[in-house]
């Protein structure tokens, strides 16, 4: 069989146009989002950076703001949490694994990571609600 620059290219088109008809993206499996189990609560969120990086945090591991966790003061450690931002609706999920905040105003304090990827970095604090969500 002999193909020509032309014979692929139109073989290409077809192929873009098969992928990105609208019914074969329904075939497509979507990332299940887990399963809210309980709102937990909800109030001011805040964020840890680099300061506290190396430290241990109370579960015993070592604080990495560039992971997506939290400190709560009551959460068991591991718990996993949506943390969704009042004002934007944008949401994220962290496992707890410190305690805190120590701002006695304050509900959950983020990492860097789960601040950047919820939008309030510029902010530096958000109303958050908290959702305990099932494990995977």
């Amino acid at each position: 069989m002999h193909f020509t620059k032309r014979s692929i290219a139109a073989a290409g088109s077809v192929v873009l146009m098969l992928t990105a008809t609208p019914a074969f993206a329904e075939d497509v499996a979507k990332p299940e989002s887990p399963s809210v189990i309980e709102k937990v609560g909800e109030g001011l969120a805040s964020f840890f950076g680099r300061e506290i990086a190396g430290n241990r945090t109370a579960s015993g591991e070592k604080c990495d703001p560039e992971l997506m966790t939290a400190a709560h003061r009551t959460l068991p450690f591991g718990s996993l949490v949506r943390v969704t931002d009042a004002l934007s609706g944008n949401s994220v999920i962290v496992r707890i694994n410190d305690r805190g905040p120590f701002v006695k105003s304050r509900a959950i304090d983020l990492s860097k990571a789960a601040a950047r990827e919820l939008g309030i970095i510029g902010r530096g604090t958000a109303k958050v609600v908290l959702s305990l969500v099932a494990a995977k």
